[in-house]
C-alpha cells in the first residue's frame, strides 16, 4: 500500500459500507483506486488496492470542418455538461413510468415545472424519484427504461 494513503481513508470507507449496508463501495483517488466489498454474512472483506499511473484520453479531433446555421449541438458526451441536465443522483436502474402499463413521466416535448417527477430510479430494491431541476420543455430523454445508470449520469434534457 503507497504510503500517500492513510489508513483512516479506508477505516472511513469500512464505516460507510457499514452504516450504509452497502456490499460493495469504490474509492478513486488521483492515482490509486481501493474497493471494498463484504460477503453476505456481513463481515467486510480485505480492501482491493491498486496503484496506476493517471490515464489521460486523447481529444477528440473532427476529419472535417462541420458548416452549419444553426448553433453546435452538444456532442451526444458532453450532455453531462448541457445547463438543463438532470443527472442521476446514485447508482441503480432507471425506469420512465411508475409501472409498464403506465405511461412514461414525461416524453420529448413535455413541459414540467421544478421538482416534477420525470422518473424513478431502483436501488437496492427502493424506487426513488428523480424530479426535475429547472421549469421547461424536456428536449431529450438520454436514457430507456431499465438501463443501468451511475452517479452523475445525464438522464434528460430541459431547456
Amino acid at each position: 500500500m503507497s504510503d500517500n494513503l492513510d489508513t483512516k481513508v479506508i477505516s472511513k470507507l469500512a464505516e460507510i459500507l457499514d452504516k450504509n449496508n452497502l456490499t460493495e463501495l469504490e474509492y478513486e483517488g488521483e492515482t490509486f483506486r481501493i474497493c471494498l466489498t463484504r460477503d453476505f454474512s456481513g463481515n467486510v472483506q480485505a480492501p482491493t488496492y491498486v496503484q496506476a499511473p493517471m490515464q489521460v484520453q486523447a481529444p477528440v479531433v473532427a476529419s472535417a470542418p462541420v458548416v452549419t446555421s444553426a448553433p453546435a449541438v452538444a456532442q451526444e458526451d458532453d450532455y453531462s455538461k448541457h445547463p438543463g441536465a438532470v443527472k442521476s443522483p446514485m447508482v441503480g436502474v432507471v425506469y420512465l413510468s411508475s409501472s409498464p402499463n403506465t405511461p412514461n413521466y414525461v416524453e420529448a416535448g413535455t413541459s414540467v415545472k421544478e421538482g416534477d417527477t420525470i422518473c424513478l430510479i431502483e436501488a437496492m430494491k427502493t424506487f426513488n424519484p428523480v424530479k426535475a431541476t429547472k421549469s421547461g420543455k424536456v428536449t431529450k430523454i438520454l436514457v430507456a427504461g431499465g438501463d443501468p445508470v451511475e452517479y452523475g449520469e445525464p438522464l434528460v434534457i430541459i431547456e
